[in-house]
């Protein structure tokens, strides 16, 4: 389950909110909660995130500087990376993050295949890496495989994640 309180501009983005998981074969049950910035271009500027499960708790902070370097932070001192030069964050089991690529790349207009180098955080370990999601997009309809499988996303006419298939839906 994810819950999240959104500020919105046309391509900008301010959000808070929690996924929580239950125990199950792939993860331990565990909460976690996040707060992030995009800038008036989509881009993500901030992502800060804490992860809690019955052996303890993470943190990670991620923030993309002007010079388009990544400084990741687990509470010990910040590592700069390039991620291949990402612009976007996917939090793994979030829809919300699906929507940052929809809505910063105009997929919902368009007719394309895109490749996207994006940030990769895991829940609810939050390791961080770089991986890639390839989406297409054709007459409204968004496809999007990314490192866990592949889907066909519903989004409403502002970009945001209604359906995501075997994951969530908006209610």
């Amino acid at each position: 389950m994810e819950s999240a309180r959104l500020q919105v501009t046309e391509r900008g983005l301010k959000a808070a909110g929690r996924v929580v998981g239950g125990d199950c074969p792939e993860h331990p049950a565990f909460s976690a909660s996040y707060d992030l910035l995009l800038d008036g271009d989509g881009i993500t500027r901030r992502l800060s995130m804490r992860s809690v499960v019955a052996a303890g708790e993470r943190q990670v902070s991620l923030t993309r500087n002007a010079e388009g370097f990544w400084l990741v932070d687990h509470g010990h001192g910040p590592q700069r990376a390039e991620f291949d030069g990402a612009l976007d964050v996917d939090v793994v089991l979030s829809p919300l993050f699906n929507t940052l690529v929809v809505r910063r790349l105009g997929l919902l207009a368009a007719d394309a295949e895109i490749t996207v180098p994006v940030v990769y955080v895991t829940l609810p370990e939050l390791t961080v890496s770089g991986e890639v999601h390839h989406y297409t997009a054709r007459a409204g309809v968004i496809s999007v495989v990314t490192p866990l499988g592949s889907a066909v996303l519903e989004v409403d006419e502002d970009g945001f994640v209604l359906d995501y298939p075997g994951l969530a839906v908006r209610v």
